[in-house]
């Protein structure tokens, strides 16, 4: 167990170091300690709606709905990871056909949404709801699905709770019983607000959870971290059976984000108004054993919190490095953690150079990508296995950005501006 560190400067450069003095910045800083998940930042969406009737005449939409299917075309949409005709539209209906299928993704991307739709399933049928997905990649893990599938089908009767229609697919299973006869169309909602998904299947609520709530298979939680993703793109996840789907619409769920303030489910770190809860970091994360006596660790800790409170401050809400203190006159919580998400905004000037201390290691980096053409959020002291991003995702120099850090057990998931 180790604190939560903000690091000055992550060189070996000297007290007298010719490497400039940078200021840096923080708000926002806030953890989920009790196991994971929890969106905080999400932007407003569009929303839409269309119903078609028999005779393909558009109703009129409900009250702030938009429509994301025109009933002629697939205009709007695209098709990845294709198989065969992939979707096809037929009288007003978006058709998954037997011998098609992929992941039919909208071109726009969705936050906090209520979106609302009508499905029809043949004997077997099983396709998905991808929500928040990125257009490459698995998006059952990579984002999140929310399952379509024929329950009562003796194919399916041996499956995982998790497994069945309007499931949260892999985590929370929904309840049962309340699908209509194949060939028959079921009304669904579907509700993703931050972490509260809510599934209501014709007129009964088959699934109202908290993802936050999660956390009893972290290795499950690393295979599938998609639902840290607070937007990503919509869509229908073909697996090789007939299914359709109309009047599809979809209204935006207004965000709004108060500095400071933690969301349901995390503990704010920082208070935007001092240092309370905040130490000076007068070693490095190693040295710690160097101090033999509670005296020799409590001097240290005196001569660190002083140099802290000549060099950090809160202005304005804001987290401040002044960048003229020394190279390790580091940040640290007063309290440690072992598991945690972690939510934090940042932003640095031109060759700024910091990071966040995990368990006072790992280090996850924060700098200019001009000095090494690497973008933030790598692991810089990961000496055995991989320590770069994946990515690079930093906004431009003296803009903020956005880290989502998911720390468990030994095993570490970084999302930069989602």
């Amino acid at each position: 167990m180790q604190h939560i560190t903000f690091s000055r400067f992550s060189t070996a450069a000297s007290e007298n170091s010719s490497f400039p003095k940078i200021k840096i910045e923080f708000r926002n800083v806030r953890a989920y300690c009790k196991g994971v998940m929890r969106f905080v930042k999400t932007t407003a969406i569009a929303a839409v709606c269309a119903a078609f009737m028999t005779v393909n005449v558009s109703a009129a939409p409900e009250e702030g709905f938009t429509s994301l299917f025109n009933g002629k075309d697939l205009t709007g949409w695209t098709l990845m990871s294709g198989v065969g005709p992939g979707y096809v539209v037929k009288d007003g209906v978006i058709v998954c056909p037997a011998d098609g299928g992929g992941n039919l993704m909208t071109e726009k991307e969705f936050s906090n949404f209520i979106l609302r739709f009508d499905v029809k399933l043949t004997a077997a049928g099983n396709n998905g709801i991808g929500i928040r997905a990125p257009l490459e990649g698995h998006a059952a893990a990579d984002g999140m699905e929310i399952q379509v599938l024929d329950n009562e089908h003796k194919s399916y009767a041996n499956l995982k709770p998790w497994q069945y229609h309007g499931s949260v697919y892999g985590f929370f299973p929904a309840k049962r019983g309340f699908q209509k006869p194949v060939g028959e169309w079921n009304e669904e909602e579907i509700i993703a607000d931050g972490r509260h998904i809510k599934v209501t299947l014709n007129g009964e609520v088959i699934l109202d959870e908290n993802l936050n709530t999660y956390n009893s298979d972290h290795q499950k939680m690393l295979n599938q971290c998609g639902m840290l993703r607070d937007t990503g793109h919509l869509g229908f996840l073909g697996h090789g059976t007939h299914v359709e789907f109309r009047n599809i619409r979809i209204k935006e769920l207004p965000y709004t984000q108060t500095d400071n303030v933690a969301p349901e489910g995390f503990t704010a770190l920082f208070n935007g108004k001092d240092l309370e809860g905040w130490h000076g970091t007068g070693w490095t994360p190693l040295s710690r054993s160097y101090f033999t006596t509670n005296e020799e660790r409590q001097n240290a800790q005196n001569a660190a919190d002083k140099r802290m409170r000549e060099h950090w401050s809160v202005k304005d809400g804001v987290l401040c490095y002044d960048g003229l203190g020394r190279s390790r006159d580091n940040l640290h919580t007063e309290k440690e953690y072992v598991n945690f998400e972690l939510l934090v905004d940042w932003k640095i000037e031109h060759l700024g150079d910091s990071g966040i201390y995990l368990r006072g290691t790992p280090e996850v980096q924060i700098w200019d990508p001009s000095m090494a053409n690497v973008g933030s959020g790598g692991l810089s002291n990961n000496v055995k296995n991989a320590h770069d991003p994946l990515v690079r995702a930093d906004k431009p120099i003296g803009e903020w950005n956005n880290f989502r850090i998911l720390l468990l057990d030994d095993k570490v998931t970084v999302y930069l501006n989602n």
